[in-house]
């Protein structure tokens, strides 16, 4: 009586060859994915969100007239400032380096620490190298909460 052990037609040992081949390929398909996502994130940029949310800026009813906050509001720094006559929302980033800017309530303008730079109570470069002003955002005040629109 003979042993048959031979195994089934189609099915064989793993080879190490064959299991480098299985792993370069895999590490193949990653690395495609890696660079194939982001540039197609770069051509299509619009389908990454955005839109018109409005953010509520906490605690904005408690400010007095001539303090700012600043807030995060769909990913962009932005400060809120209160004067008399309501709310004001800028961007934090200077629009020279991208520092952030600070308001500065005392005399009413925005001073940007990196090099210098100030923006009047507008938004609008007074001195410094910044070419351009400050990007404003509209404000809402629904029922005594506070809201900011960055789009």
């Amino acid at each position: 009586m003979s042993s048959d052990r031979s195994e089934p037609s189609g099915l064989s040992q793993p080879t190490r060859r064959g299991f480098l081949d299985w792993l370069i390929a895999l590490c193949s398909m990653a690395t495609g994915l890696a660079m194939t996502i982001p540039g197609a994130m770069y051509l299509w940029p619009a389908a990454r969100g955005g839109g018109s949310e409005l953010a509520e800026v906490v605690g904005a009813a408690d400010m007095a007239p001539g303090q700012s906050k600043t807030i995060q509001a769909a990913g962009k720094a932005v400060i809120i400032v209160r004067d008399r006559n309501g709310f004001r929302a800028y961007s934090a980033i200077c629009t020279h380096l991208g520092c952030l800017v600070t308001w500065e309530g005392a005399k009413e303008e925005f001073l940007c620490p990196c090099h210098a730079a100030v923006f009047d109570k507008r938004g609008q470069v007074v001195s410094g190298p910044p070419p351009s002003p400050l990007p404003a955002y509209d404000v809402k005040e629904v029922g005594g909460k506070v809201y900011v629109s960055v789009a």
